[in-house]
Parts: structure tokens; C-alpha cells; sequence
């Protein structure tokens, strides 16, 4: 059941007219899901409760058979209780986590989509986008996922394309991509129920510098994170990373973006510290890594995915790369 009037005390407060009736969240627990993208979530409507002096927000925790569950940082979670149909008007959330392909429970994919065929608003945390493909509900929406298991979600649902932004909503479809995401997606929730100024007080208590706008990626631009505002270096990176599969040469990179190959190699060698091919390779490699750890598909399918050709040489890179073979990495993992 959700909490009871759970009002905590706070001296900071905001007053916003009284509610008729508080607005009901359901979260559905998966194993190995991510606490902080849980609790980023939660805390948010924890504050605007305690600051408001009313209960404007209910939830409860529940996973497929009320039984506790593991999070990704191996603390135990002891949910509500199992599995219920959600009351009309309230939102419901898969929360997911790391190895999202392992955590795929057939049980939820059918309750999920029931729930959904019913007229109950149905989003995703963090990698619970898994289950809602599975269900049917993302053909045609706008809807995200944690950058790292992209990877793993375009190879088993290639028809479906999730955005790299730190929230969506897409109509009653909301997902946030994990972590603190979590917390920019209920803010924008409060404003919508509550208006911006209480929003604003809300993120002020939870000490959270928020994000405005579904729209901020994930991850930060390439040029932060090689310390570079170089356009070029930049257009570079980013053909690179459109052509993971069939891997352009150097020179058509240079000259796609219209330098010589020498100026390519210099930008490359002051500012990531290695030359364009090895950070090409790289990537690929990144691609292969999370392929290798969070899908079943084959060694030989990974290596064309990733631009290897021939498994060959996908190992010897590999190696290299992590100091064990494909084949022992992913037995080991």
C-alpha cells in the first residue's frame, strides 16, 4: 500500500492551496536496479510533501512477487508488497538497473502492458525502458535510457531508437535515463502539478542544480571532455561515432570535414593524446565491451557490429585493449 500521510517535518516551508487528493506513483522493483536513480526519483515528492505541509504525493514500492530485492549496489530492498493493479490516475515506473537483458521478467511484460491497455500512465528509470519495449508501449514515442545499455538496447529492439537526453516526456509516456535524472524528471512533474516557483523550492531543498529541459544530453559534449572547443576535433568524433559498424578511413574523415589528415593527427595527438585511429578504435571497442556484457548475441555478430570484420582481429584488439580474450571477458563476466 502506499505511505500512509507521510508528511515529514522541515522548517523550510511553501504555501501552495490545499489538495483534494494526493497524486499516486507506483514503482515496480527489478533486481540489480540502481538506488540512486530510485531514490532521485522518490526524494523529490518526499520534499514537496514536507514543504507544502500537505500530502501531495503517495507511492509504493513493489516488485513481481513482494519478495526483496538486490540493488546494483547489492543493498537489500523489502518493497510494499507484490505486484497490484495500479489505481486510475496514477503513474507507474519500471526501475531497472544494470544487466537489464537478465532482469527482463515476462510476468512484468504482461502486467505492464495490461496496466497500460487500462489507461494507466506507464513510464521508465534508468533501463526499465526494457520492459516497455517488450510490452509494445515505446513504437512510435519519444522515450530514453542510460547511455551505457544504448548499446544493448538497439541490438535487441533495433527498431526502436531511444534519444540520449537526460529525461522525455512524450505524453503519459515518461522515462528518465538513471541517476539524477530521476530527480530533473519529477521537478518537471511538481511544476506541471504545482507551478515553477514551488518547483524551484523543491530543487533548492533536494541541493539539486537542475536541468531545465528534457533536452540536456546525458553526457557532456565531446569538446568538454577532451578539454577542446576544436570544430573540427568535434565533427571528427562525431562521424566516428555514426560509423561504428562500417568505420570510415582518417583521410575521408579529414576530408569530410574539409582539413588535411596531418591537422586531423595533430588536433587528435594535443588534445586526447593518441591518434585518430586509436580513439576510433576505442569507441568501437566501448561499443563491444558493453555488447560482450549485456547481450547474448555472438562474438562474430559483436565484431561486425563494432567494425572488426573477422573475429581475428576483433580479439587481437581486445586483448590489447583489456588484457583478456572476448570469449574468457564475457565467461568471466
Amino acid at each position: 500500500m502506499p505511505q500512509s500521510s507521510y508528511v515529514p517535518k522541515g522548517s523550510a516551508s511553501f504555501t501552495i492551496p490545499t489538495v483534494a487528493a494526493p497524486r499516486d506513483f507506483d514503482f515496480v522493483l527489478l533486481p540489480k536496479l540502481t538506488m540512486l536513480a530510485l531514490s532521485a526519483a522518490i526524494e523529490p515528492l518526499r520534499v514537496a510533501n514536507q514543504i507544502s505541509r500537505q500530502e501531495l504525493y503517495r507511492w509504493r514500492t513493489m516488485t513481481t512477487d513482494g519478495a526483496p530485492i538486490r540493488c546494483s549496489n547489492n543493498l537489500r530492498l523489502v518493497p510494499d508488497g507484490p505486484m497490484a493493479n495500479a489505481k486510475r490516475g496514477s503513474r507507474v515506473f519500471i526501475c531497472a538497473g544494470v544487466e537489464p537483458t537478465e532482469t527482463l521478467n515476462a510476468r512484468l511484460v504482461h502486467w505492464t502492458a495490461r496496466q497500460a491497455a487500462h489507461g494507466i500512465a506507464v513510464g521508465a528509470i534508468c533501463t526499465g525502458a526494457f520492459t516497455l519495449a517488450k510490452a509494445g508501449l515505446l513504437r512510435g514515442r519519444i522515450f530514453t535510457l542510460h547511455w551505457e545499455n544504448q548499446p544493448a538496447f538497439l541490438e535487441a529492439f533495433p527498431d526502436l531508437l531511444p534519444s540520449l537526453n537526460l529525461y522525455e516526456i512524450d505524453g503519459d509516456l515518461m522515462t528518465a535515463a538513471g541517476g539524477s535524472a530521476s530527480t530533473d524528471l519529477m521537478l518537471s512533474v511538481i511544476e506541471d502539478d504545482f507551478g515553477p516557483e514551488f518547483a524551484l523550492v523543491v530543487s533548492d531543498m533536494c541541493l539539486h542544480g537542475r536541468s531545465h529541459s528534457g533536452h540536456a544530453p546525458q553526457k557532456t559534449a565531446q569538446s568538454a571532455i577532451l578539454g577542446s572547443r576544436n570544430k573540427n576535433l568535434i565533427a571528427a568524433i562525431r562521424m566516428m561515432q555514426a560509423h561504428l559498424e562500417e568505420p570510415l578511413t582518417v583521410e575521408q574523415i579529414a576530408q569530410d570535414i574539409g582539413i588535411s589528415r596531418r591537422q586531423l593527427e595533430r588536433s587528435f595527438a594535443e588534445h586526447a593524446g593518441q591518434s585518430p585511429w586509436q580513439y576510433y578504435a576505442d569507441l568501437r571497442l566501448s561499443r563491444a565491451y558493453a555488447l560482450l556484457s549485456e547481450t547474448d548475441l555472438p562474438i562474430t555478430e559483436i565484431a561486425a557490429a563494432t567494425g572488426f570484420g573477422g573475429t581475428s582481429a576483433f580479439a587481437r584488439t581486445f586483448r590489447a585493449k583489456f588484457d583478456t580474450s572476448p570469449s574468457k571477458f564475457r565467461k568471466r563476466w
